[in-house]
């Protein structure tokens, strides 16, 4: 009986340890690290920061995204620089370059070798665009991390916006405040994450991937949730994923 406790009590200390590794996920040519997850927060509301930014320490070819603690805000790694927006109004978004940010979920990973590819014509759409990317790396390491580089010519994006006091019990209950902005003929970057068994985790619960867009000025940046890219584009898958 005593062991047992202990055992309880073990489990117990290791869950509350806010100095304990998040879970990591390997692949063959790296680690992706994730803190936390989406479904935590989407039915248990746990929306409180997970994961300080400004403690991972190795920033060259970092990236990463998830949404600011509370979701109040998203968040943004891109090549070592870190990125937060905020909704100012329904036409007005805060884009501020800090690593003084947490988040309630996110996933990151480092990655400095890339191989280039032009989107094809036939990538009119999101589901297209996470279509494409798997039929490019069915047969290799994944989940990985993927860029994208040129002109939208539309693009949709959303910042988590949840009122002061508000702790989702489901999904539709994180969406409260939450707040779009469409992009027309922009040059932008976008980061995303892709795996087939990792919905709700880092993934959107109904997707493969998840991708956060910063347009190349740095004046917008949100969830990406749709797209129509321009001639052209470029995406970056790692080179070792590539081969």
């Amino acid at each position: 009986m005593k062991l047992l406790l202990l055992f309880f009590l073990t489990l117990t200390f290791l869950s509350c340890d806010p100095n304990r590794k998040p879970p990591t996920y390997s692949r063959d040519d790296g680690n992706l690290t994730v803190a936390g997850s989406m479904r935590a927060v989407l039915y248990d509301g746990k929306t409180k920061g997970q994961i300080q930014l400004d403690t991972i320490s190795e920033r060259e070819g970092l990236y990463g995204l998830g949404p600011a603690a509370f979701l109040q805000g998203e968040l943004l790694v891109l090549d070592g620089q870190a990125f937060r927006s905020r909704v100012i109004s329904q036409k007005e978004m805060k884009v501020e370059q800090t690593f003084s940010a947490k988040a309630p979920y996110f996933v990151y990973t480092h990655q400095t070798d890339w191989q280039e590819f032009t989107l094809p014509p036939s990538v009119r759409t999101y589901r297209q665009l996470l279509d494409y990317v798997d039929r490019m790396t069915t047969s290799k390491p994944r989940p990985l991390v993927f860029r994208l580089s040129g002109r939208v010519k539309q693009a949709d994006i959303h910042i988590a916006n949840l009122p002061n006091g508000v702790f989702p019990s489901e999904p539709k209950e994180a969406l409260t405040g939450q707040q779009s902005y469409r992009l027309i003929d922009r040059d932008v970057e976008i980061v995303g994450f892709f795996s087939v068994h990792h919905q709700g985790i880092f993934t959107d619960l109904d997707s493969y991937g998840h991708l956060h867009l910063i347009t190349t000025d740095r004046d917008l940046m949100g969830h990406l949730h749709g797209i129509q890219p321009g001639t052209g584009m470029q995406l970056f898958l790692p080179k070792q994923v590539s081969e």
